[in-house]
């Protein structure tokens, strides 16, 4: 990786014996890399068996997770924060899980609409729930930066599971406490 970011450097106009240049192709290989550490982690060692017995059948939601991606057509970053949401049914997962579910796949090359739902799918999956809704708000450099260069834009996807997709007032009280 090292040696392709020396000749992406080398193909902008670039000399890589620049003083501030001469490390660069070595730190981008690394930074590189742990932006895109979801690639090493897998759903099992992510969740560790912290998914616990219990007689909740109210909503449970963690709001304001904040997410760093980079998009898979420009590899830009995009840069927000998720709402996640379950109706548990027997078990619930541990609250800093779901958090690290948002970065397992937000720290990979996505789409928004495909982390949302990969988001919604997972807890569904690892926790059996009646229903699960995901909401991510994020702002995308590749829009920003570049093309038509829109700095206040933002996109909002959502992901609704079960109870969230059939029934509306689960869906409306999520939404409420997002809004919180």
């Amino acid at each position: 990786m090292r040696d392709s970011f020396a000749k992406i450097i080398e193909e902008i106009g670039e000399d890589l014996q620049r003083p501030g240049l001469l490390d660069t192709p070595d730190r981008a290989a690394k930074a590189f890399k742990f932006l895109n550490r979801g690639y090493d982690l897998s759903l099992e060692e992510v969740v560790n068996n912290a998914l616990f017995p219990s007689d909740s059948s109210e909503m449970v939601v963690v709001k304001d997770i904040e997410l760093y991606s980079l998009c898979e057509h420009h590899l830009l970053p995009f840069i927000g924060k998720a709402h996640v949401a379950y109706i548990p049914n027997g078990n619930v997962l541990g609250l800093s899980k779901v958090a690290r579910i948002v970065d397992m796949f937000a720290r990979r090359l996505q789409i928004q609409e495909n982390l949302t739902s990969q988001i919604a799918d997972t807890i569904m999956d690892v926790t059996g729930a009646l229903g699960c809704g995901v909401v991510i708000e994020a702002k995308h450099m590749c829009m920003m930066m570049r093309g038509v260069e829109k700095q206040n834009s933002s996109m909002k996807t959502s992901a609704m599971k079960g109870s969230f997709q059939t029934d509306i007032s689960t869906r409306a009280e999520f939404m409420s406490l997002i809004r919180e």
